[in-house]
């Protein structure tokens, strides 16, 4: 049983383990991707297993009062999507296991002793988002190469996204950028938002991705491009949105693994001794109908490790 965004329900009357999904973002073709996997590896939904989904629709506020719901229905594992969707679950249970289907580094973030051997009762993945940034400014360089004013664009109410973007801050004094944060607290301040960056001659921006962004990947990539903005984004959706290119893992894949975890633990795994996994690929993705809009030319050394070319 699915249930609504953030509907309570009642639990399944089946005797099937029920699987409690979080996430402050709905990101359904991630979840698709989890639940595939599941199948393949023998369930069926509503007999042999069962979903109790709780998506915050972008709202951070409600991943607590979410993440209690899914702890009173008894669930057999939580999947989370994304750190703040797996602290809000911490907060809640000590004794549920927790899988991870992405996140920041959960040595860093306190909830894992170490990925080798997290203890507790979180295991999972890591999309190890930070160690990619620095590399994703190395690309951006390579595309634009004049670029010396850089606008970084992040989700103001998402720690994780604040916390990246003062990370990657040793790295654009290196490379001498002028950077100008622009901390978003809702889709309606973006036009503004891209308004400045123009009257402030931005040579590019930089989109660090969270739940409260991802339903607005389409006006993001609208209004870089009105602006005439190259854009560098962290998820390949971004970039099927219409934004210039990404670098980063397959979220899809992330989540096909955290359902290979579930079935660990269904089978009788602890959470603390299912070591926590980093990403195996890591992916270019370039938007060439972007590119042309913009008037961008992308070298043909980046065109040649992209994995995806989207014409």
């Amino acid at each position: 049983m699915l249930s609504g965004a953030g509907a309570p329900s009642a639990q399944p009357a089946t005797k099937a383990p029920v699987i409690g999904l979080l996430d402050a973002g709905e990101r359904v073709e991630w979840w698709a991707a989890f639940k595939q996997q599941l199948r393949d590896l023998g369930y069926v939904e509503g007999r042999t297993i069962a979903f109790e989904a709780r998506y915050a629709a972008g709202n951070a506020e409600r991943l607590p009062a979410l993440a209690k719901e899914l702890a009173q229905l008894n669930v057999r594992v939580i999947v989370t999507g994304g750190s703040v969707a797996t602290r809000a679950v911490i907060a809640t249970t000590t004794t549920i296991p927790i899988v991870t289907a992405t996140g920041d580094d959960p040595v860093a973030a306190g909830y894992a002793a170490s990925l080798a051997r997290p203890g507790g009762n979180v295991t999972g993945m890591t999309s190890i988002s930070d160690d990619l940034d620095a590399k994703r400014l190395e690309l951006l360089r390579e595309v634009v190469p004049k670029l010396s004013r850089l606008a970084l664009v992040w989700h103001a109410q998402n720690p994780v996204s604040g916390r990246r973007a003062r990370a990657i801050e040793p790295t654009t004094q290196a490379m001498k950028l002028n950077v100008r944060h622009f901390p978003i607290n809702s889709a309606v301040e973006l036009p503004d938002a891209f308004s400045t960056m123009a009257q402030e001659r931005a040579g590019a921006v930089f989109v660090i991705a969270g739940p409260q962004l991802f339903p607005d990947r389409e006006r993001l990539a609208a209004l870089a491009l009105k602006y005439r903005l190259p854009s560098i984004h962290t998820q390949s959706e971004y970039v099927d949105a219409g934004g210039l290119f990404s670098y980063g893992p397959s979220y899809p894949d992330l989540f096909r693994r955290a359902a290979v975890y579930v079935d660990k633990i269904l089978k009788g795994a602890k959470p603390g001794d299912l070591p926590i996994e980093q990403p195996t690929q890591v992916s270019l993705i370039v938007n060439l109908k972007t590119a042309r809009a913009l008037g961008v030319t992308i070298p043909r050394s980046v065109l040649l490790r992209a994995e995806r070319v989207i014409e």
